[in-house]
Formats: structure tokens, C-alpha cells, sequence
């Protein structure tokens, strides 16, 4: 059995037989005015994190979730559109897909301005999505990527941006791992399932995205996850996950290379009003600039003592340098 046929298994169970712990979301839900969200969608919340954001959801966006799980984050980006058809799920698994449209049942039951036609899912495949080219606004996944393969990521990263209109937003939320896994783990396809042995460090996460042609990337977030220790786990050392939080803009890649932001913010404190670095940055005197990477190291090679660059805070919501 290969890993994917074992991960279908997992979620065909857990579409079933709801399993609270089977993920262990580390955003809170977000609650907005007028939306009700039934208990069974936040008992199938199969995420590591959180998907929405209200200032990505703007102009009545059409909405792309691959891996629908019990349906809530579909039911929170239909709250942002509110269109026949705006928010689109896509599943492999028939009876998550059974479970989610039960669900949407309920969800039209206690919201008044919900409609189910307002999702439309779909069987199919991260590998080869069922989805018209440069069609969607917004494209989603919740600790489902980190499942996959590198080369099968590769192509599931491909399909999105495939997918995506130009600048339109790939927003996803899966567990990543700065420490080395043996073998035993990386091959352990149930681990791999659970969201955990497939975890990769950052860096390369963040590689992967750019690779595919993503100019822009936003680290909104980064909290700890999961713990795989020597008593549970066929590892001898403990092993550390973090939840990341990302957004990938499908922006043309600059001449210098992709924008990545992770929360560095540059202060200029000198005797003038303004330090324009005449490559599009100007930093008014003693006032905060959200910085990506990228600029931050250009900034600190001049080598001034009146411009402060700080560390990444690894959470970044927008402004910014570029």
C-alpha cells in the first residue's frame, strides 16, 4: 500500500468517526458576525493552523480549499463571498466529501445567509485539480501538503499556482521540523498521514514555494505543535514541530530574487526626516517598516548605525517594503 492510498484510509476513517485529536489546530477559530459554526465542523477541524484571513477574502473572491476535511474553513471563506459557486472543495476521499456536505446542511440550518450551493465540492486530486487555469482568487490547504512526497509536493505546488490568478493568494497552514528525522520516521507512512513525519524545515518549505515561481512570501505565523519523544515515537532524541502559517503571492520574481517576509521590521533613528535608500525604500525617521528578508540584509550591509533591523518575529500580516 502506498502513502497515499494510507492516508486516504485515515481520513475515510476520520471522515466517519470523527477524531478531535486527530489534528490540533493552533489558531483559534475565527468568530465573525453572523456566523455560527456547527459543533461536528469543529470537531472535523483536521488543521494545524488557519487558512483565513479577512484581508485576503476582498471583491467577492472565488475560493479554491483542497482536503476539505468537515468543511469549516469552506464555511468561513463563504462567509467572505456569498456566491453560488464561490468557494470550491476539493477531496479524494468520498465519504469526507459525504461528510462535509451533511455538514453544509447544518451550517445553512443556523446561518441565515448561508446557502449551500455557495460551495461546490468536487472529487479530485491535489496532484491534478479539477480546476480551470488562472480561475481562482484565493487557493487553501490545511495540513495536507506536508503529506506529500517531495516530488509529489512539487506537483501539488504546481497545480496551485497553475490554478491561481496572477497575484492571486496561496494561503496554507502545515507543521514544519528544523531537526533531522531518521529513516524509520520519514518512512513511516501513517506518521506521514498524521501530519508529522513529512515535516520539513522552513527554509525549504519556503524554497519549494519559490521554486514553483511564487514572488511574494508572508510568514504570518509560527507556534509550537507537536513533540515525537524516544517513549512514543521510534526516535532517540526529542523532536520538535512547529504549526507555519503561510501565504505565497503569485507575483513576478524580481530581478534580486523573491520577497520573503518574516516579521523584520527596520527603524531608521538618524538626524535627517527620512532615509531613502533610492532603491524604493524610504524609512521615515523613528517610524516602524515592515521589511522582507531580502531588503532587511541589504539595509544592514551599509553598515549604519542609525538604521535598526530586527529579528524575525515569524508572524507578518501585511505593509511593508514591497
Amino acid at each position: 500500500m502506498s502513502y497515499l492510498e494510507t492516508t486516504k484510509n485515515v481520513y475515510k476513517d476520520a471522515a466517519l468517526t470523527p477524531n478531535v485529536g486527530l489534528c490540533c489546530t493552533t489558531t483559534p477559530i475565527w468568530k465573525f458576525p453572523g456566523l455560527a459554526i456547527p459543533k461536528i465542523m469543529q470537531k472535523m477541524n483536521y488543521g494545524c493552523g488557519s487558512t483565513v484571513n479577512a484581508r485576503d477574502l476582498i471583491n467577492n473572491p472565488t475560493v479554491l480549499y483542497v482536503g476539505v476535511g468537515g468543511g469549516m474553513e469552506l464555511l468561513q471563506f463563504a462567509y467572505f463571498s456569498r456566491k453560488k459557486g464561490g468557494v470550491i472543495g476539493v477531496d479524494v476521499v468520498d465519504e469526507m466529501l459525504e461528510a462535509s456536505r451533511n455538514n453544509f446542511k447544518i451550517a445553512e440550518s443556523q446561518n441565515a445567509w448561508f446557502k449551500s450551493d455557495f460551495v461546490e465540492l468536487k472529487k479530485g486530486d491535489a496532484l491534478n485539480l479539477p480546476v480551470e487555469n488562472e480561475s481562482i482568487d484565493v487557493a487553501a490547504q490545511n495540513c495536507l501538503f506536508n503529506i506529500f512526497k517531495t516530488d509529489d509536493l512539487k506537483k501539488a505546488l504546481k497545480e496551485m499556482y497553475r490554478v491561481l490568478k496572477p497575484h492571486g493568494r496561496l494561503v496554507m497552514s502545515d507543521p514544519t521540523c528544523e531537526q533531522p528525522m531518521n529513516e524509520n520516521l520519514r518512512n513511516d507512512d501513517r506518521l506521514r498521514a498524521l501530519c508529522l513525519s513529512g515535516s520539513l524545515p522552513l527554509a525549504q518549505y519556503v524554497k519549494m514555494l519559490t521554486d514553483v515561481g511564487f514572488g511574494t512570501i508572508e510568514i504570518r505565523g509560527r507556534r509550537p505543535y507537536r513533540i515525537l519523544d524516544p517513549i512514543h515515537y521510534n526516535t532517540e532524541e526529542i523532536i520538535y514541530i512547529e504549526s507555519i502559517e503561510v501565504c505565497a503571492i503569485k507575483d513576478p520574481i524580481q530581478p534580486d530574487g523573491p520577497c520573503v517576509f518574516t516579521g523584520k521590521t527596520a527603524i531608521y533613528h538618524g538626524e535627517e526626516k527620512l532615509f531613502d535608500d533610492q532603491k524604493g525604500h524610504v524609512l521615515l525617521n523613528n517610524q516602524p517598516l515592515a521589511v522582507c528578508d531580502k531588503t532587511a540584509a541589504a539595509l544592514k550591509a551599509l553598515g549604519r548605525d542609525d538604521i535598526f533591523i530586527s529579528e524575525s518575529t515569524w508572524h507578518y500580516d501585511g505593509g511593508g517594503c514591497c
